[in-house]
């Protein structure tokens, strides 16, 4: 009995930096308002490898955390496309990224994506994360869960954090556009009043 006592609190030690040793995996050093990004290059629904140093011309991004299984994310769908179109003219384009492991979900596999894609007539790349390696730094959790990106002279600088909008399932009842407005206060050279919504959407699956 003695020797049981002996183990709780060592067993009770483990559990402990088990679950902080997951919570940094996810993350730690995840980017937050102000924080300059690290490019990435990610396989794109058409085969070819993309990397935002690929859009010389863009002043910035729209990237967007999203999926082809999540109810959120599929009502957002044709929004995202009108965001695109809308912004990548004026040089903020969508550049979406499936980061679920297809393991878990395989209507997120690749040839899902590209079927999905296909389907939705996207006019943006649909990237996947493959190893999930770049959702973890964005510190994205949900799907969609989406983030407005400025090129400065110090690199690529995150402005904007959270949601689309207020209303993730109905577009009709949106009252309040949070990331347009944040992308519309950059291209007019002023503060973004909102840095920072809450994402509503399905958890990444890993």
């Amino acid at each position: 009995m003695k020797r049981i006592f002996k183990l709780i609190p060592v067993l009770a030690l483990v559990i402990f930096a088990s679950a902080f040793s997951n919570d940094i995996v996810v993350h730690d050093h995840s980017y937050d308002i102000g924080d300059t990004i690290e490019d990435f290059t990610l396989k794109n629904i058409d085969g070819k490898m993309v990397s935002l140093a690929d859009y010389k011309d863009a002043k910035g991004f729209i990237i967007t955390f999203t999926c082809n299984t999540c109810p959120f994310a599929i009502a957002y769908e044709d929004r995202i496309i009108a965001l695109d179109k809308k912004y990548a003219s004026k040089g903020y384009p969508v550049i979406a990224i499936n980061p679920n492991n297809p393991n878990v979900k395989p209507g997120d596999n690749y040839e899902a994506m590209q079927q999905r894609a296909k389907e939705k007539g996207f006019t943006f790349p649909y990237l996947v994360d493959e190893g999930q390696k770049i959702y973890p730094k964005f510190g994205a959790t949900k799907t969609p869960h989406n983030y407005v990106i400025q090129k400065t002279k110090k690199g690529m600088v995150v402005k904007y954090i959270g949601a689309i909008d207020d209303s993730s399932r109905n577009a009709d009842a949106v009252s309040e556009t949070y990331l347009e407005d944040a992308v519309d206060a950059l291209l007019e050279g002023k503060e973004i009043k909102l840095t920072k919504t809450k994402a509503i959407g399905c958890s990444i699956k890993v």
